[in-house]
C-alpha cells in the first residue's frame, strides 16, 4: 500500500455509513506511480469521519482504475496530519477550525508557546493565559475549538486500541457520537446494538476480566436470545438458560450466584420472570400488547350484513361452499377472523370475494379501496399471489410499515399510523412476534383483520407461535377450511397434503398420479435420478423456470449444495460467452438462478426471493452483479452477494411462502434429523402443478409420524385470556 499526503479539496458524496468521495490535492506521496500527481487533484474513495478542508491528511491505500469513474485512489486508513513548522501552525490556529482566535493572536500564541504549542494548550487551556492580551473568554473558546477538533481523532485512535476496526469505529462514533466513552465505560454490551455480540465479547475480554458481573450478565442475556432464535420460544426456564450458558460461554456457577444474576438482571429492567418463566423485558412487552391491542380491535361493534347470500351469489363468479360462505361473512361482520386451510381449500378465492364485498357494501371506487383496504403477507411471492388474485396492490409487511434495515425500525408505528379499516394478512404461519407486535402498533384499531394461514406449515423463523396462539385462545371468530378442491379426478396433491397432516398416510403415496409420482432409489442414486428427471424436463420445453428442487438440508451427498452443483450445470452451463465469478466455494455465472437470503426493502427484494444473474460486471476495480427479480433489476456490490445463493435447488424452510408450478423433493434416510411433519408438509404443500417425491419410502412414512418440532413456549395465550375475560 502506497500514501499519499495533501488536502482535500471537495466532497463529492457522503454516505450516511461514513464513505466518502471527493478530491484531494497531492502534497507528497512515497509512490513512484503517483510521483506524477504531486501538486495535482486526483479523486479518492473511503470510509471516514469528518474530513476539513483545513487540514493535511495522509491517506493510505491503492490507486486504481473503477470501469465506470476512472481512476481514483482508495483509501483503507487515514490519519489526519497536525500542522508542522511555525507557519502551518499560524495557518491552523487562524482558521475557521478554531473559534475566537486571529492570525494576530495566532502568531503572539505561537511565539510564546513555540511550535509544541497544541500540545501545551490541550496539556493545560491556563497556557493559553501566558500570551499577551489574552482574556479569559477568548482562552476558552480557543480550547474548546481544539478539543472539539481532536475529539473524532482521539475517539478513533482509543476505539482502535481496544480493538475495533476502522469501519466498527465509524459506526460507534455515527451512532453515539462523544458519549460513545460513557457507554463503554458504563455499559459496553449495549453496543450491540450496531456490533455482533461475537465480535464485542471478544473485545470486551481483551481489555477487562472475562468473568466479570458485566460480562456473566451480558452472556445472560445473550444465552436468552440465543434461546429465542434456535428454539422460537419467547420464555424459558432458569434451567434452560444455565445449561446454555455453560455449554456457550463455559461459566460454572453456584445456584445462588446464578440466582443473584437473574436478579440484578430484573432490577435492571432486562427480564421479568413469573410462574417460573423467564422472559427477556423486550418479549413480555411485545406479547402483552399483542393482546392488549387484540382486544382493543376485538370488542368493536359487529355489523350484520344483510342479504349476503344474494349479494355473494350476485357478485361471483364462481360457486362458494358452506364454509367457504361462512369465512367471506364471518370476515365481513367480525372485527378479527382468522382463517385456515390447506392447499386446494381455496384461500385465495376467499380473499377475492371479501375484497369484492367490502367494496360493494361500502361504496368504495378502486381509488377508494387504495386508501381503505390493505393486502399484505410477510413475503415478496405470497405478495404477488395475492394481488394477481384481487387485481390489487398487495405489500409485505416490512414495506407497509416502512422499515429502515440500517436501524431496524419501522416508521410507521404507534406514533405514525397507517388508517386502513380492512387489513388481510396471508401467511400468518410466518409471522413471529417481532413482527406482529411492530404490525398492531402501526394500525389504527378501528379495523378489521383478517388473518389467513395454515397451521401445519412450518412455524416462524423468529420467535413465536402466533397463529397457533390466536386459535387456541378460542376468543376470535376461527374458520377452518377442510374441504378440498381436486385439480383433476386423479390429483393427489392436496390429499397427500392431508395424509401428512393428519399422521396417516394412504398406500397412494408411493402410486403415480396426474399430478404426483414417488420414485424409489438409494441414496447414492438421488443426484442422478434428479439430473434425468430436470433433463427430460428441458425436453418438454420446460424450463429452470418451471422446475424447483426442494430439500431439507444443505449439506451431505444429497445436500443443496452438491444439488445446486449439478443443476447449474445442467441449467447454465459453462461458456466463454458467460462472465463468472468465484465466490468462496460458490461459482456464480451470468444467467445463474438465485435466491435472496434478506429482506431489503429499499431495493423491493425479500427473503426467498428468486431472480437470475443477468449481467457480471468485473475487474480489478470492480466487481457488480445485476439480479433481475421477476423485472425489479438490482445491482450487488461485492459486499452485498453474501445476501445471495443459488436456487436450483433451495431448502424447504425457504421455500415458504412461495409456490412453485414442478417441484422435485428428495426423501433419504440420511436427511433423518431434519425429517419431521411439518417440514415435510410444507414442501408438498409448495407445489401447484406436479410433485416427484425422490428417494426412500420408510424415510417419507417416518417423516410424516415423527412430531419433531417442540411446541414452543410462548405467552400469548395466557396474555389474551387475560385480557379478553
Amino acid at each position: 500500500m502506497s500514501y499519499i499526503k495533501g488536502k482535500v479539496r471537495q466532497l463529492i458524496y457522503e454516505g450516511a455509513n461514513g464513505y466518502k468521495v471527493g478530491l484531494f490535492r497531492v502534497k507528497e506521496t512515497d509512490s513512484e506511480d503517483l510521483a506524477e500527481y504531486v501538486n495535482k487533484t486526483i479523486t479518492f474513495t473511503g470510509y471516514f469521519s469528518e474530513l476539513n478542508k483545513e487540514d493535511n491528511y495522509t491517506l493510505e491505500g491503492k490507486y486504481t482504475e473503477h470501469e465506470r469513474y476512472g481512476y481514483q485512489y482508495v483509501a483503507h486508513a487515514y490519519q489526519r496530519v497536525e500542522p508542522e513548522g511555525i507557519d502551518a501552525l499560524i495557518e491552523f490556529l487562524a482558521s475557521p477550525l478554531i473559534k475566537g482566535c486571529s492570525e494576530k493572536t495566532a502568531k503572539k500564541i505561537v511565539d510564546t508557546l513555540g511550535e509544541d504549542a497544541l500540545i501545551k494548550i490541550k496539556e493545560n487551556k491556563d497556557n493559553l493565559l501566558l500570551v499577551e492580551g489574552m482574556t479569559e473568554k477568548k482562552c476558552t473558546s480557543i480550547y474548546n475549538s481544539l478539543i472539539k477538533y481532536n475529539e473524532t481523532d482521539d475517539l478513533i485512535i482509543e476505539l482502535k486500541s481496544l480493538g475495533f476496526s476502522m469501519s466498527d469505529c465509524l459506526i460507534l462514533i455515527n451512532t453515539y457520537s462523544v458519549h460513545i466513552r460513557t457507554i463503554i465505560e458504563s455499559d459496553f454490551y449495549s453496543l450491540v446494538e450496531v456490533i455482533p455480540f461475537n465480535k464485542l465479547d471478544s473485545i470486551y475480554i481483551k481489555n477487562n476480566n472475562p468473568n466479570s458481573d458485566t460480562r456473566i450478565k451480558a452472556c445472560i442475556i445473550q444465552s436468552m436470545k440465543t434461546l429465542a432464535e434456535d428454539k422460537g420460544d419467547t420464555y424459558h426456564s432458569k434451567t434452560e438458560i444455565y445449561s446454555k450458558l455453560k455449554r456457550t460461554f463455559h461459566f460454572i456457577l453456584e445456584e445462588v450466584e446464578f440466582d443473584s444474576f437473574l436478579t440484578t438482571l430484573i432490577d435492571e429492567e432486562k427480564i421479568i420472570t413469573f410462574d417460573e418463566k423467564i422472559f427477556l423485558i423486550d418479549y413480555y412487552i411485545m406479547e402483552d400488547n399483542i393482546a392488549n391491542t387484540l382486544n382493543i380491535i376485538n370488542n368493536q361493534k359487529q355489523i350484520k350484513i344483510k342479504d349476503f347470500s344474494a349479494k355473494l351469489k350476485k357478485s361471483a363468479t364462481i360457486r362458494y361452499n358452506k364454509e367457504q360462505m361462512e369465512a367471506i361473512k364471518t370476515s365481513l361482520e367480525n372485527s378479527i377472523t382468522i382463517i385456515t386451510g390447506g392447499p386446494g381449500t381455496g384461500k385465495t378465492t376467499i380473499i377475492q370475494a371479501i375484497v369484492k364485498l367490502y367494496m360493494q357494501e361500502h361504496k368504495l371506487t378502486n381509488i377508494d379501496a387504495f386508501t381503505n383496504i390493505a393486502l399484505l403477507a410477510p413475503t415478496g411471492r405470497a405478495v404477488r399471489r395475492m394481488g394477481d388474485a384481487t387485481k390489487m396492490d398487495a405489500g409485505t409487511i416490512h414495506r407497509y410499515l416502512k422499515w429502515n434495515k440500517d436501524t431496524n425500525e419501522f416508521q410507521m408505528n404507534e406514533d405514525n399510523k397507517h388508517y386502513h379499516k380492512l387489513i388481510i394478512i396471508d401467511e400468518m404461519s410466518m409471522i413471529d412476534t417481532y413482527l406482529f407486535d411492530a404490525l398492531l402498533k402501526g394500525i389504527d384499531h378501528h379495523v378489521k383483520l383478517v388473518l389467513i394461514g395454515d397451521t401445519n406449515q412450518l412455524p416462524s423463523v423468529g420467535a413465536g407461535n402466533i397463529l397457533d396462539d390466536l386459535i387456541n385462545a378460542d376468543k376470535f371468530a376461527f374458520c377452518p377450511l377442510e374441504r378440498i378442491y381436486r385439480q383433476s379426478k386423479n390429483s393427489y396433491i392436496p390429499d397427500l397434503c392431508r395424509e401428512i397432516k393428519n399422521h396417516d398416510l394412504s398406500d397412494e403415496f408411493s402410486k403415480g398420479k396426474d399430478d404426483y409420482n414417488f420414485i424409489e432409489v438409494k441414496s447414492d442414486n438421488v443426484k442422478k435420478t434428479i439430473e434425468n428427471i430436470c433433463h427430460i424436463s428441458l425436453t418438454k420445453n420446460l424450463s429452470v423456470n418451471d422446475i424447483q428442487v426442494l430439500a431439507p438440508m444443505y449439506k451431505g451427498e444429497n445436500g443443496i449444495d452438491n444439488l445446486n452443483l449439478i443443476l447449474q450445470n445442467l441449467f447454465n452451463p459453462k461458456d466463454d460467452k458467460k462472465t463468472e465469478i468465484k465466490l468462496g466455494y460458490e461459482q456464480f455465472r451470468e444467467g445463474d438462478k438465485v435466491i435472496q437470503l434478506v429482506n431489503d426493502v429499499d431495493n423491493g427484494v425479500f427473503n426467498g426471493d428468486i431472480g437470475y444473474i443477468e449481467s457480471i460486471i468485473h475487474n480489478k476495480s470492480l466487481l457488480e452483479v445485476i439480479i433481475n427479480f421477476d423485472g425489479n433489476k438490482i445491482t450487488y456490490k461485492r459486499k452485498d452477494l453474501h445476501n445471495i445463493k443459488h436456487a436450483y435447488a433451495i431448502s424447504i424452510h425457504k421455500s415458504q411462502g412461495s409456490e412453485f408450478d414442478n417441484i422435485i423433493m428428495p426423501i433419504t434416510k440420511e436427511y433423518r434429523r431434519m425429517l419431521y411433519n411439518k417440514l415435510i408438509y410444507t414442501g408438498v404443500s409448495r407445489a401447484k402443478k406436479s410433485l416427484v417425491i425422490i428417494g426412500n419410502k420408510e424415510a417419507f412414512i417416518y417423516a410424516t409420524e415423527n412430531d419433531y418440532s417442540e411446541l414452543r413456549k410462548t405467552n400469548l395465550k395466557a396474555k389474551i385470556l387475560a385480557y379478553l375475560k
